[in-house]
């Protein structure tokens, strides 16, 4: 039997952290839509936001201590994807903001404009970069509209707010 490589393991255990890997009905999948943000690194251009990409991060180590996997340290050591921190960040508002994190996960993917590159259409690659861009760069409106986390009332830019601190103000106006 042959072993499946240690990303591909990876991947399918991070999907599962927020869709079901049973499911067959394509337009309740997002298979594609993962592994695009899989594929793309999250690059922090606001200070404190390296504090995130050290979140998404950690899910390897979870991931190889539940499987009891040993991994070389380079594979530790790689960049931070948007899907390990989009999860990760879905961890953290489970946490500090009540519910369940894979809705918060579904929620953050609503906010960026992705939810609606399902399985069941062909992903559009240039619209999907669009948008990353639009998140990575920091290219969104000033009170956080197509980021992750848009607000009624900000107290300032929130293109120039670390995601911690979007994401307090955020859960603080749902109150």
């Amino acid at each position: 039997m042959r072993k499946k490589p240690l990303d591909e393991l990876y991947f399918v255990w991070l999907y599962s952290q927020v869709g079901s890997v049973e499911e067959e009905d394509r337009s309740r999948t997002y298979w594609a839509l993962a592994k695009k943000l899989y594929c793309r690194e999250f690059v922090w251009i606001v200070p404190n936001d390296d504090n995130r990409a050290e979140d998404g991060r950690d899910l390897r180590k979870e991931f190889l201590d539940i499987r009891n996997i040993r991994a070389d340290r380079d594979w530790l050591r790689l960049g931070c994807s948007i899907l390990e921190l989009l999860i990760a960040l879905s961890q953290r508002l489970s946490f500090e903001g009540d519910g369940e994190s894979r809705d918060w996960f579904w929620f953050l993917i609503k906010n960026l404009g992705l939810k609606k590159f399902s399985d069941d259409k062909d992903l559009d690659e240039i619209a999907v970069d669009n948008i990353l861009d639009r998140f990575v760069w920091r290219n969104y409106e000033p009170n956080g509209e197509g980021g992750l986390f848009p607000l009624k009332r900000p107290m300032g830019d929130q293109r120039r707010v670390e995601i911690w601190y979007q994401m307090s103000s955020y859960l603080l106006e749902e109150d």
